[in-house]
């Protein structure tokens, strides 16, 4: 690894390496029953469909339930993570699809070669000085009409929260929870426009409310 990579990238991927079985074990599936999660993913698949036939990513792909049901939907579609274990684990769970090591704050892709991303709990990792620059990113690797679906954490209030523990494993996770007001006005300064908001309220094991804000890179 190299000594230039950011302290949080770090942290994030030995974090995500540590409780990976674990994690994959409770979270086989988190689409599956959630019919607005559902809905909103098939919203994105017809959207990404109409402007042609690029590629979708899947920024911190995880388990890769997410990537599967975007192929399921019919889109061109490969996974990204930051943890190395997860990525096998994916591979393992999903073995007609593609997977690989990668961090959304750096892709490792040419520009204007993607027609989607989608980001599920992923950008909840990212520090609020870096989120300009991870936006400025997607729009890089967008092509142009390109449509982003993020869902993170969200509440009244911004707010950062550390996790030391999780599944009985020693981690050192930050997590940003963000209005969607506050991630809306960072994708404008990467010049990509929001299209909808939508806020859930938090299921009975779920502590906060859920966002999801639609963008689109400018055709």
């Amino acid at each position: 690894m190299s000594d230039e990579t950011p302290d949080f990238i770090q942290a994030t991927r030995s974090s995500y390496d540590a409780i990976a079985d674990a994690y994959s074990e409770r979270h086989p599936d988190g689409l599956g029953d959630r019919p607005l999660e559902r809905g909103l993913f098939t919203a994105f698949a017809e959207l990404v469909r109409e402007t042609g036939s690029a590629p979708v990513a899947d920024l911190g792909s995880g388990p890769g339930y997410v990537t599967a049901r975007l192929s399921a939907l019919g889109l061109p579609v490969f996974g990204v993570d930051l943890s190395p274990r997860m990525v096998e684990l994916a591979r393992l769970a999903h073995p007609g699809l593609r997977f690989h090591v990668g961090s959304l704050t750096d892709l490792d892709l040419p520009d204007g070669t993607l027609g989607g991303i989608v980001a599920l709990y992923s950008i909840i990792h990212v520090p609020d000085e870096r989120l300009s620059g991870t936006f400025a990113e997607f729009h890089r690797v967008l092509a142009p009409g390109g449509h982003i679906l993020l869902c993170f954490q969200s509440g009244d209030e911004d707010d950062r929260l550390h996790l030391a523990e999780r599944f009985g494993r020693e981690i050192s996770l930050d997590y940003h929870v963000r209005s969607p007001e506050t991630v809306a006005a960072h994708l404008a300064k990467a010049d990509l426009r929001v299209e909808a908001r939508v806020l859930r309220e938090p299921y009975e094991d779920e502590a906060r409310p859920r966002a999801f804000v639609l963008a689109r890179k400018p055709a």
